[in-house]
């Protein structure tokens, strides 16, 4: 029993941005789970709205907040007001992300910068505006949703895989600076997971075979499948809790084996 009490988060704080939906909510869902408070933002009131109702349609009672993660003295504000209404975070998953699928040399630099804002800086002002109340309390947990395009780059996401690549980089920084205050910073690198979002990408084609983009992911994917939300479930929980408390500055790939697999013989 002692041991299992490791993953639990009962009495903990967790604020998971852009968790309305999506990946973000399957982790919030879980940590709601394991015992945790659960806070979430979105960047407009309709978004907090839908959030509100899928986590009470969990039974979830969580807090959700209108704030662009982008902007640092709004953040600054909701830190203040999720500790005065809620309490102090216990653990951070900065997980509101875009991406622009467009060709490097067709791609305007507001565009880059605008999803380098979203990806990167976001979870640097969020991160900063967190820490030091988590020193105060003597532990944390930060967990960053970085990417299989941390490691690897693919055609048309040249400002994704740039920002990714940074919030690896911003992660192990983390570690290497608070480590010493019992703060925890990891990462998550999802793999291909079925979404909302990547739906039209597994639609069936007219003549019944797979969409050329699901059969690419399947063959390059060991596990011969999609990841779920629910996959990244455990990973996160693991690393929001005890049972992680010596593992710092490492990302964690959940994506079915395709970081370790050179692919299938033509």
């Amino acid at each position: 029993m002692a041991y299992e009490q490791n993953f639990s988060l009962k009495g903990k704080i967790a604020w998971v941005t852009g968790a309305s939906y999506g990946i973000g909510f399957a982790i919030a869902k879980a940590y709601a789970q394991a015992g945790a408070t659960i806070v979430f933002n979105d960047i407009n009131q309709e978004l907090v709205d839908k959030g509100i109702k899928a986590y009470k349609d969990e039974g979830i009672n969580a807090h959700g907040y209108v704030c662009d993660v982008t902007n640092e003295d709004a953040i600054n504000a909701l830190v203040a007001q999720i500790e005065k209404e809620v309490g102090v975070v216990d653990i951070l998953v900065n997980n509101a992300g875009i991406i622009r699928r467009v060709p490097m040399t067709e791609m305007t630099a507001a565009d880059f910068r605008k999803v380098v804002d979203i990806d990167l800086n976001a979870p640097f002002i969020v991160s900063k505006a967190v820490i030091p109340s988590m020193i105060k309390k003597g532990h944390g947990k930060i967990i960053n949703i970085c990417s299989m395009m941390s490691e690897l780059g693919r055609e048309t996401v040249s400002a994704y895989a740039a920002a990714k690549g940074g919030l690896k980089m911003l992660t192990k920084n983390i570690c290497s600076e608070y480590g010493k205050y019992n703060i925890q910073c990891n990462g998550i690198g999802p793999g291909y997971i079925a979404t909302p979002q990547t739906a039209p990408l597994r639609e069936k084609q007219p003549d019944g075979s797979r969409h050329p983009f699901d059969s690419f992911i399947i063959a390059k994917t060991p596990a011969e499948r999609w990841g779920t939300p629910e996959d990244l479930a455990g990973p996160a929980v693991f690393l929001a809790s005890d049972a992680s408390n010596f593992v710092n500055g490492h990302i964690l790939y959940v994506d079915g084996g395709i970081l370790a697999y050179i692919g299938k013989q033509p």
